[in-house]
């Protein structure tokens, strides 16, 4: 029988069974906040086709290193995915539907396409959630790291920290734990704030609060979401809304200067509305 197709559902099988998280399914399910008549079966069978067409390519030889080159190969060479570098933050790219439409992306849905075909052919890949670029790695190679918005190209560790040295120039010092395979919850999670941060950016503050609905429902151990949600709704007017979220979220906030502002907005809000 077929799991319905419910965020709901998605946020179940978190909470119950993390590895049953249909990474796919629960990446076109926020879409819908974008594009409400988004068909997820069609979309779904897309990545069908694409893992029929590197299924030609690849035989019966799932070989660790000769999986990945010709998976590679195949999507990035004859389909045709890429990174888009020049509207990085265009939020299309971080939509699964408009991504394999449009045949571009970010990291982390490109690595999301590569991990669902990879999975419909047999090919075991886990998400590395580095800070600042995210990889794949064959859970059996523990060596290599696949790029997807690089085409594909294998790294190695020293490789990677070099890759992170460019990107944050020289800000962070290397750990290895940066390459340790992610939750599904957290990949979902992570492509949520990489919209959040675009629609904060644009100052599209009804599509960020939707967005982050989403975020504190993956995530409902993140406090400094709901400190974000609260701060989101008190800009759209939302008062008591606010006043909750942000009430929340101090019953656990540290003693810094950023609660000592809330606690004065929570009881400028509570003014406002009339609240004990």
């Amino acid at each position: 029988m077929a799991r319905e197709l419910t965020w709901d559902s998605v946020i179940a099988e978190a909470e119950s069974d993390d590895a049953s998280v249909d990474l796919a399914r629960a990446a076109l399910l926020f879409a819908l906040v974008e594009y409400p008549d988004l068909d997820i079966d069609h979309e779904l069978s897309l990545l069908d086709s694409l893992a029929a067409g590197a299924a030609l390519r690849l035989g019966d030889n799932r070989e660790t290193i000769f999986a990945i080159n010709t998976l590679s190969e195949y999507l990035f060479d004859e389909v045709g995915l890429q990174g888009n570098t020049d509207e990085y933050y265009d939020p299309r790219n971080s939509y699964l539907n408009q991504v394999l439409k449009r045949q571009l992306g970010i990291p982390i849905t490109l690595s999301l396409v590569y991990l669902e075909v990879g999975k419909r052919l047999g090919i075991p890949l886990v998400g590395i959630g580095m800070p600042g670029h995210f990889l794949l790695r064959h859970r059996d190679e523990t060596e290599l790291f696949v790029d997807p918005f690089n085409r594909g190209i294998l790294l190695s560790e020293e490789e990677c920290a070099q890759r992170l040295k460019e990107i944050t120039q020289s800000r962070m010092d290397w750990d290895p734990n940066y390459l340790a395979p992610i939750s599904n919850r957290e990949y979902v999670a992570r492509m949520l704030r990489n919209l959040k941060a675009i629609y904060l950016q644009q100052r599209n503050f009804s599509q960020a609060l939707s967005i982050m609905d989403r975020l504190v429902q993956i995530q409902p151990d993140a406090s400094a979401e709901l400190r974000d949600r609260g701060l989101v709704k008190h800009r759209l007017g939302m008062k008591p809304e606010a006043a909750k979220d942000i009430a929340k979220y101090l019953e656990t906030a540290p003693l810094d200067h950023d609660s000592e502002e809330l606690r004065r907005l929570l009881l400028q809000i509570e003014g406002s509305t009339g609240e004990d």
